[in-house]
């Protein structure tokens, strides 16, 4: 096969991808044959979103895209076509079928229904589950991948460190380590020409001095020389509860910008490689500064200014590097004052964490399809909007200011989707969000979430890619052709069984909204332990002679059961009230996953599932039971 003339990494490697599945699949390849890529800038002149056009015959044919990203998006489509199936970040779970040449034959165009389509990092993650996932991104269609901070050591730790697992002896893992893995791991994403999102958390303990690269609290006392720059809260400044990532600044202190911006300005100039660069405030909120001059303003006011100062350190160096700026907590209401001077430079990126994902954009009980009103900003008495029509107020409000690029930046697989056991609905949510992108304004969706979001199965995820590529792709069609790759023909029953895994107010349960006793939960929650029970006979058949199950699909499948049987069981007391009971079936379900984790490690990220329902659900360890 030949590339084109002056072709980078990325089509060399779109090739090379191309030859070795097609002689994995097609016993009778010639040994001439032979595919021609190259690059039209105009291929689709009507916008720059990825697009490709596949002309293929059984001796070979050609593959344009309008960009080197777009020949690999063709290759893997194409083989999708072929017959191939990329259900899960593991590359020995895909489906490579043999087959004849005469379904080589293609003739297509496609083009991406977004210009935004990717993942943020989050959760405990080992090397190599990140990379598996990069290397997953664009084989369903994601053109984009976000490593949080400088560095992603707050996730690599988590996963060496073994947090939650007294089964794994701790690794040590250093943020030099980080630093080093970041390279390989950058190298991984610009191979595949993925747009490289970087940095977000942080920017604040920087400027305070601090090597900033998790949420670990910060036992060093600050110098003296850059107190002055801590946001004053009850007439003091310090570190907000000991960690600098969530510790903001006073931002009328022309020294503390100054080093805000230089930070930014610096760390643009050394990472050429990075295409969009996150510049957020502190991770937490009603901590703004109470300084008089501060109190004058609004944060939103003061953050225009700071992204100005930061685009003409920029523009004056000639960096052409993306700043995206959030729309949070206290940034989620629009500047009064301030506008953004160079709206080119800049991504708006909204971020309704504290939404409800019980349903999707848009789609309140009342059928409304309106923003609600923004509520009056009270300085360091905000509550979060969890109503949808609520956030899609602040996201109207913003509008009205800015008028350049936009996504939304949301969390279905960060905490919420461990109230859906089946994450079947979370797909459906997910496909619902994203066919309301236009209406929002927005051009793209980037997910904040946990890696290892696999369990039962990756559906969640490969309902986003295949969706925020073709919008029009009905999501039924999008869960038939997922479901029959991985369970084959006990597809439809297996669909069933997930979707009545489904509890009506669940993903909101486990992610710490509404009362903590509740009979509806729990009536539902013994529903679905009987589901798991009659779902038994439909498993065994999947075994084999020997014990063990036809694929990994089904063999993750059981072990789900077991694990939606305790989890199910220990929200039921819970929600009844019976939380001493609750805390002693958590902790059968905490020692199940443990003891698995190994075993089932990129499937379930036991980090997470365990501190998200500590943390938000309100489970505990007994007393007494500080280890397993």
């Amino acid at each position: 096969m030949v590339c084109g003339e002056n072709l980078t990494e990325t089509a060399g490697f779109a090739e090379e991808e191309l030859l070795g599945y097609l002689q994995r699949m097609v016993k009778d390849l010639p040994e001439n044959y032979h595919v021609v890529f190259s690059v039209d800038e105009n291929l689709f002149p009507e916008g720059q979103n990825d697009g490709y056009r596949v002309q293929m015959e059984e001796t070979g044919g050609r593959i344009t895209g309008n960009n080197e990203r777009s020949l690999l998006l063709a290759v893997y489509d194409y083989l999708h076509f072929t017959g191939c199936r990329f259900p899960l970040p593991l590359a020995e779970y895909e489906i490579v079928p043999c087959i004849g040449r005469e379904k080589l034959r293609a003739a297509y165009e496609k083009q991406a229904s977004f210009y935004h389509r990717g993942v943020c990092i989050e959760g405990a993650d080992s090397f190599e589950n990140i990379l598996n996932y990069i290397e997953w991104l664009p084989k369903i269609g994601f053109n984009s991948f976000f490593l949080q901070f400088q560095t992603p050591y707050a996730f690599l730790a988590r996963w060496y460190e073994h947090l939650e697992n007294p089964y794994e002896e701790e690794e040590r893992y250093t943020p030099g380590d980080a630093q080093r893995d970041l390279r390989l791991l950058e190298r991984a994403v610009k191979k595949r020409g993925l747009l490289l999102h970087e940095a977000g958390h942080g920017w604040t303990g920087e400027a305070l001095g601090y090597h900033t690269v998790s949420w670990d609290l910060q036992d060093a006392v600050p110098d003296a020389g850059v107190v002055h720059r801590m946001a004053m809260i009850n007439g003091r400044r310090s570190l907000y509860k000991g960690v600098p990532a969530n510790t903001n600044l006073c931002y009328h202190n022309a020294d503390a910008v100054d080093a805000f911006a230089e930070l930014v300005t610096a760390y643009a100039r050394q990472n050429p490689q990075t295409d969009y660069v996150h510049v957020w405030l502190a991770d937490d909120y009603n901590n703004l500064c109470e300084c008089p001059e501060c109190r004058r303003t609004t944060l939103s006011d003061q953050y225009v200014l700071l992204l100005n100062e930061i685009d003409r350190r920029l523009s004056e160096e000639g960096i052409r590097t993306r700043i995206v700026f959030l729309l949070y907590q206290e940034l989620l209401w629009p500047p009064v004052a301030e506008r953004l001077k160079n709206e080119d430079r800049f991504v708006l990126m909204f971020a309704p964490i504290s939404r409800t994902f019980e349903v999707s954009y848009m789609s309140e009980e009342s059928g409304e399809e309106v923003a609600g009103r923004i509520p009056v900003f009270q300085r360091n008495q905000i509550v979060l909007p969890t109503k949808l029509a609520e956030n899609m107020a602040f996201l109207k409000g913003w509008q009205t200011v800015f008028g350049g690029d936009g996504f939304v930046y949301d969390y279905p697989l960060g905490r919420a989707h461990y109230g859906d056991f089946g994450y079947i609905h979370m797909a459906r949510v997910i496909y619902g969000d994203i066919q309301k992108l236009r209406q929002m304004g927005a051009d793209g969706y980037i997910s904040c979430q946990e890696l290892r979001a696999a369990f039962p199965n990756a559906l969640p995820d490969y309902v986003m890619a295949r969706a925020l590529f073709d919008s029009r792709c009905p999501v039924d069609e999008i869960i038939r052709e997922y479901s029959m790759a991985c369970y084959g023909e006990d597809w439809e029953k297996v669909t069933e069984y997930l979707e009545n895994l489904y509890v009506p107010g669940g993903c909101d349960y486990v992610n710490g909204k509404g009362p903590r006793r509740n009979a509806e939960i729990a009536a539902q929650m013994e529903r679905v332990k009987q589901c798991c029970v009659d779902f038994g006979s439909c498993l065994a058949r999947h075994r084999t002679s020997s014990g063990g199950w036809e694929t990994i699909f089904w063999e993750v499948l059981a072990y789900h059961k077991r694990y939606v049987e305790l989890f199910s069981e220990t929200l039921r007391l819970f929600s009844s009230g019976e939380e001493e009971a609750a805390g002693a079936e958590w902790e059968t379900l905490r020692e199940l996953i443990c003891k698995n984790e190994r075993k089932y490690q990129p499937f379930l990220d036991v980090y997470r599932v365990l501190e998200v329902t500590q943390r938000y659900t309100g489970l505990h360890r007994q007393q007494g039971k500080e280890e397993i």
